[in-house]
């Protein structure tokens, strides 16, 4: 891979040369040169300096041998906001976007959310970007993903309260109006997570190391007195599993019990309220 990037070729040459998948290669180009979308376009007839040709031939070996593209570039968009992604984290994607929908059709006027395994903060942080009347916990059990998360706020300036916490130990007499969260729930053992992309995400927030449904079993115990009467559980899941969580709620007494497709039409996001009285 990388010697077929030569000091000498030009952008229109490297841009009819697709190495990789042409997305992927357009936006490591870009990131690799420091230059737009339009740049690559209009300077079509700009020749690769030996230095350009290392870094954009090191970063296309990167993807080529399998990492993601999000890391190699450090940054992810995510509900049109912009999110630094590394590897402690999980990557942010557009099927989760969902979540943070219905989450805002759901959320009263200056209402509090909890984010339950917060990772990069994508689901807290577009929370409370867009409705800043919002009081927004995010809980996560990894420090270095906090980390992450509160720089993400800050770069979106948004308001958000980050607890180092394993699970619900943090906010234990707190109460909320919307929890939500997007667990690990692969199952240990799924032959997912040693293909693409999951092969460099933390195992930890993959996967339960179980059934895939330990830590939905978890948050919906323990969301009950964590939450106001009335107010919603909203949890986003595997491809397969929402006939089981619906009846894991259920089982719980949770009401209006429901799960919501994806732009795919799968049934990514289900939920239901704690009962008004």
């Amino acid at each position: 891979m990388k010697n077929q990037v030569t000091a000498g070729m030009t952008l229109g040459v490297l841009q009819r040369k697709p190495l990789l998948d042409p997305v992927d290669q357009r936006i490591l180009v870009c990131h690799a040169l420091g230059i737009s979308r339009t740049a690559l376009i209009t300077q079509s007839d700009r020749a690769l300096n030996a230095d350009e040709a290392e870094r954009v031939a090191t970063l296309l070996q990167r993807r080529h041998d399998g990492e993601p593209v999000a890391y190699i570039i450090g940054q992810r968009e995510f509900f049109g906001l912009d999110f630094e992604t590394t590897p402690a984290v999980l990557i942010p994607r557009p099927d989760t976007e969902l979540l943070v929908e219905l989450a805002l059709v759901r959320l009263p006027p200056r209402g509090r959310v909890l984010d339950m395994g917060t990772g990069s903060g994508a689901i807290a942080v577009a929370i409370a970007h867009n409705r800043p009347d919002a009081s927004v916990t995010a809980l996560d059990v990894s420090q270095e993903a906090l980390a992450v998360a509160a720089r993400n706020a800050l770069r979106n300036k948004a308001k958000v309260r980050f607890l180092h916490s394993d699970w619900y130990g943090a906010v234990e007499s707190e109460q909320f109006d919307l929890i939500v969260s997007n667990p690990p729930y692969i199952a240990d053992g799924d032959r997912h997570l040693s293909e693409g992309d999951l092969r460099y995400e933390p195992s930890g927030a993959l996967t339960d190391f179980a059934d895939g449904l330990s830590a939905l079993r978890t948050i919906i115990g323990g969301a009950p007195s964590r939450l106001a009467p009335g107010s919603w559980l909203l949890m986003e899941h595997g491809y397969d599993q929402a006939d089981a969580v619906r009846g894991l709620l259920s089982a719980a007494g949770y009401t209006e019990v429901q799960s919501w497709q994806d732009l795919a039409g799968i049934e990514r996001v289900s939920g239901g309220r704690r009962p008004a009285s």
